[in-house]
């Protein structure tokens, strides 16, 4: 199938998966770049259609991904590509991607030894990173508080490098989800600067979740309130805090490291 003209009525679904509110509406999201797309493929995301330059030609090495070959192919038009596209300069390829449906249920029902709590993290940089990281961990999932940036903001996808398919991703009440958490035996264990706990000094071996907050604000009162404890992370410079994502970075991998033997 080939569409040119950027006035086609698929095209303009397609380009209004660049705003959030065409992908509440659409349950739908859009990925760009050979990288991304591959691995959605290979991570088995429910992928309906990829979009590819007539100019440069379908994509190739992607014949033993078993589910390209079930998934739709259309050939645009550059014209058509830079409509669809959040970035300067398009790859030459993107794919629409049906939205997961993962609930609190299925959160608490499975594993949730290690898992990253965000509340009101603004920044997709900083989303994008922290996703990173809790996959470099091997964390058990991501949970993403009211007021979080959107997960499928295109910023936040590329900066999430593909991690985004290697662990659960869950939007979540975190007044509702915290409590159930704790009931099931989770440690619950927020980042303050006025704590005086050394998260070193604090045993993250147990079923524990990492609460971070806003890149301004921090932790609202509302869930800081529901944490078991409050760390700090100690620094021995003159900058007052860090960045939120190197922040969960640092706790995320002294949690690895205390569980791989190292407290």
């Amino acid at each position: 199938m080939q569409i040119m003209s950027v006035q086609n009525a698929r095209v303009k679904e397609w380009a209004q998966l660049l705003e959030r509110r065409g992908r509440d509406k659409q349950g739908k999201y859009l990925i760009e770049g050979y990288h991304l797309v591959e691995e959605a493929l290979r991570a088995g995301a429910m992928v309906e259609t990829i979009v590819y330059s007539l100019e440069k030609g379908a994509p190739a090495g992607w014949d033993d991904l078993d589910q390209a070959s079930s998934v739709e192919w259309v050939g645009v038009s550059p014209a058509v590509l830079e409509k669809c596209s959040d970035t300067q300069t398009p790859q030459g390829v993107l794919a629409i991607v049906a939205r997961p449906q993962l609930g609190i249920d299925e959160l608490l029902a499975g594993e949730h030894d290690l898992v990253v709590v965000l509340d009101g993290v603004q920044d997709p940089g900083n989303l994008g990173t922290i996703i990173r990281s809790a996959d470099a961990v091997g964390a058990n999932a991501v949970v993403l508080g009211r007021g979080t940036v959107d997960l499928y903001n295109p910023k936040t996808i590329r900066s999430t490098m593909g991690s985004m398919y290697h662990l659960p991703i869950v939007e979540a009440d975190l007044g509702v989800l915290l409590p159930l958490a704790r009931e099931r035996g989770v440690r619950l264990v927020t980042t303050s600067l006025q704590a005086e706990r050394s998260c070193y000094d604090t045993d993250l071996r147990q079923p524990t979740w990492l609460i971070l907050g806003n890149e301004g604000k921090g932790v609202s009162p509302e869930v800081a309130a529901q944490s078991d404890v409050q760390v700090i992370i100690p620094m021995q410079g003159k900058a007052e805090s860090l960045n939120v994502a190197m922040a969960a970075t640092v706790l995320l991998f002294e949690a690895s490291r205390q569980r791989l033997g190292g407290m």
